[in-house]
């Protein structure tokens, strides 16, 4: 809301009715312009009140000097008698004013956006942003902090700009004086000691530096925010009831798929539905209720994969006190699962913790879907379960050029060189869990593999392997038919990076580095598909046949 202050001009400032100009009207405005630096006959004593104002309005200042009164003492009485006369005439249009004819419009006149009235509006939006924004970082409490905290010993401020997401903390700037992993340590403990638990305080990379630091590393400046502004907030009612409903949507695309797992055994309309792209209606649901318990143990395995992903992002925070949020597992019929969207609910400690939590989910759900992969190969040239075994089109062995060549080398030549191939349910398991952890591995946004690059390489290095991953997408390089969907999925919901640690300096090591660009190197053989003349050279589905 803004306020209009009075718009003043160089010697009076009038508002008139809309009236024919007569020549009398312009004489009574003339001789009042020429009285009124010194004798204005509306802010005389004997003339109508300041409440009464209709149709002159008088901001003109008294007195311009010693060296004109003798030139306004004369124009005065020069127009003494006229000025009687105009302000007699002048109160009995005041009295008509009270009751305005109805072709006038009693609305005060618009003043035109330009000038003090206008200026003061947009400064009094700018004011209105801030209350509605997040609380800023009190000034005086900046005063305290800059004198008591920072100094020659620790850190020499020299600047200070606009920290945060809208501007609502503080970013010192200078030159740091140690250690800067001591020195943040003593910085953080003496802010708590000043003011309690009032403020978060962040070591970052300054930005806009002009070269690295002389001890080493790059320059370093200290942010500052409230916690209630930089920590994130609990998890409402309504986020616990999404959670479940899309808990319950992954368990039913996790039956769907198993059941689209039987085609073999599925009455000829189901199959019709699962195998032609132009089918839309879906089947009778009572003709798929006597699969739904052999769809069971794929189901299973799918939803297991997913759990121990979750399980082990939760191990990997539990040690650092880093909380998370509920997972939202995002369903689909294709993998059973997308996987499930982790929220941080604490700020992190440094870009280790953030390497480690973000690879302990991938690892872990890799891990067992590696091992039903495994198995299921096994049990699959076993002449023992054939009846468990399902048969499968052998062009889906294309979709991923490494696990291909892994069921290439179990199952030979002859089983994959076929229009079907029988395969065991753990190894549709297997294979959706190591595609679906693959596809969270994929270094861009806030998804576990973007994370791990951001805190490991740097913000910098996730842009450049974001823009190269959204090429690889668009291009159907990586994930196949699968890689349009995906990409919507990460360009909607996981696109943003994750927010810096309290310590976003301090390097990850070697060994981190070194296992990341190996995950990442796995992540492009599994989500990369095998063209046809490669897959027929290799042996990997009878591509002729389809």
């Amino acid at each position: 809301m803004g306020t209009l202050t009075s718009c003043s001009f160089s010697t009076a400032t009038t508002r008139f009715r809309s009236r024919p100009v007569g020549n009398d009207f312009r004489r009574r405005v003339h001789l009042y312009n020429v009285a009124c630096k010194n004798l204005c006959f509306l802010c005389s004593k004997n003339q109508v009140s300041s409440g009464s104002f209709g149709r002159f309005r008088c901001f003109s200042s008294i007195g311009n000097g010693d060296n004109n009164e003798e030139e306004e003492s004369s124009l005065v009485k020069d127009s003494n008698s006229k000025t009687a006369t105009m302000a007699e005439e002048t109160k009995e249009e005041l009295d008509s004013d009270k009751n305005p004819p109805a072709s006038v419009s009693s609305r005060p006149p618009t003043i035109s956006p330009i000038g003090p009235g206008y200026n003061n509006f947009q400064v009094d939006s700018f004011k209105l942003m801030e209350l509605l924004g997040p609380e800023k970082v009190d000034p005086a409490d900046v005063k305290i902090i800059k004198d008591k905290l920072f100094g020659y010993s620790t850190f020499w401020v020299t600047k200070e700009e606009p920290f945060g997401d809208l501007g609502e903390g503080i970013l010192f700037l200078g030159n740091l004086r140690g250690k800067r992993e001591e020195i943040f340590a003593n910085l953080q403990s003496q802010l708590t000691e000043i003011m309690g638990d009032k403020y978060n305080l962040f070591m970052i990379e300054e930005p806009n530096s002009d070269g690295p630091d002389p001890r080493g590393g790059p320059r370093v400046s200290f942010g500052m925010l409230r916690k209630e502004v930089s920590e994130p907030g609990p998890t409402t009612l309504w986020q616990y009831v999404i959670a479940l409903l899309l808990f319950l949507l992954t368990v039913g695309s996790s039956v769907e798929l198993g059941i689209a797992s039987q085609l073999n055994r599925l009455p000829p309309e189901v199959v019709k539905y699962f195998t032609d792209p132009d089918a839309i209606d879906p089947p009778d649901m009572e003709l798929l209720f006597p699969f739904v318990e052999s769809a069971l143990p794929l189901a299973y395995g799918v939803l297991g994969v997913q759990l121990f992903h979750e399980v082990g992002h939760f191990l990997a925070a539990f040690p650092k006190k880093v909380k998370l949020g509920i997972p939202y597992f995002i369903p689909n019929i294709t993998l059973g699962s997308f996987g499930a969207i982790t929220q941080f609910k604490s700020i992190l400690p440094d870009r280790k913790t953030k390497v480690d939590i973000s690879l302990a989910g991938p690892m872990a759900g890799a891990a067992l879907s590696c091992a039903m992969f495994s198995v299921g190969l096994l049990l699959s040239s076993n002449p023992d379960a054939a009846g468990d075994l399902v048969q499968v089109p052998s062009m889906l062995f294309q979709g991923s050029l490494l696990l291909g060549l892994i069921s290439r080398a179990t199952l030979g030549y002859a089983a994959m060189h076929a229009a079907t191939v029988p395969i065991h349910p753990l190894v549709i398991a297997g294979w959706c869990g190591l595609t679906t952890s693959a596809f969270n591995m994929l270094p861009v946004g806030c998804l576990d593999g973007g994370r791990a690059v951001q805190g490991a390489f740097g913000k910098g290095a996730l842009s450049g392997f974001g823009l190269t991953t959204y090429t690889l997408l668009g291009l159907g390089v990586l994930g196949g038919p699968l890689s349009l969907p995906w990409g919507l999925y990460v360009l909607i919901c996981q696109r943003s990076p994750e927010k810096p640690c309290l310590n976003d300096v301090t390097e990850v090591g070697t060994w981190r580095k070194t296992l990341l660009t190996v995950a990442i190197f796995l992540v492009v053989l599994t989500l990369l598909p095998v063209w046809d003349e490669l897959a027929e050279e290799l042996g990997i589905g009878l591509v002729t046949t389809f």
